[in-house]
C-alpha cells in the first residue's frame, strides 16, 4: 500500500512499481539520464527481479519519479540502482521521499550509490541525507565522466529492522 506524502506544492504518492510501469519508466529514464538511460531489458529486470525494492512517485496518475534498490543481505549492504525525477517535478521533495522509503524498505545497515561527479544537485541531496563519498570511479559514465561512490552507514540509515 502506498503512502501519501504532503508537501507545500501539493501531493504526491509513493507506491510500489511493477512491470506495468515499464513504458513510463523508460520515458522517465531517457528524460533524466539521456545517454546513460538503462536499456529496456534492464528496466524490465529491475521491475521484475525478486527481492528488489522498486518505488514510483505518482501525481494525478502520472509517474514523476522512480527509485530501485537492491538489498544484498549477504553483506548487509543495499545499493540504490537508479533514482530519477522528471525535470518539472524536481526540488519538491520527491527524490528525498523516494530515497528515504527505499532505504527503509531495504533494511540494510549500509546503503551505497553512484552519482555523476558533476551532478551537484544530487550530490547536495545525498550529503544532506548523510551520504559520504567513499570512492571515485574514473570514466564510469558513457561520456567519460567520473562516478562518485557514496554510502551511508549505521544509525544514519533510515531503516526498519522489522520490514
Amino acid at each position: 500500500m502506498g503512502s501519501i506524502v504532503e508537501k507545500s506544492h501539493g501531493k504526491f504518492k509513493i507506491e510500489n512499481a511493477s512491470w506495468r510501469d515499464l513504458m513510463a519508466l523508460n520515458a522517465l529514464e531517457k528524460l533524466c539520464f539521456n545517454q546513460d538511460a538503462w536499456p529496456l531489458l534492464e528496466l524490465l529486470g529491475v521491475l521484475t527481479f525478486p527481492g528488489m525494492v522498486r518505488l514510483r512517485a505518482v501525481v494525478e496518475g502520472e509517474m514523476v519519479g522512480f527509485i530501485a534498490g537492491d538489498p544484498r543481505r549477504s553483506d548487509q549492504t543495499g545499493w540504490i540502482l537508479t533514482l530519477g525525477v522528471l525535470p518539472d517535478w524536481r526540488r519538491k521533495g520527491i527524490a528525498e521521499a523516494l530515497l528515504k522509503e527505499c532505504e527503509r524498505r531495504m533494511g540494510m545497515h549500509t546503503v551505497k550509490l553512484t552519482v555523476r561527479r558533476g551532478n551537484r544537485a544530487a550530490i547536495g541531496l545525498y550529503e544532506k541525507m548523510g551520504y559520504k563519498q567513499i570512492a571515485i570511479w574514473p570514466k564510469y559514465y558513457r561520456n567519460g565522466e567520473d562516478g562518485a561512490g557514496t554510502e551511508i552507514r549505521g544509525d544514519a540509515v533510515r531503516w526498519d529492522p522489522e520490514w
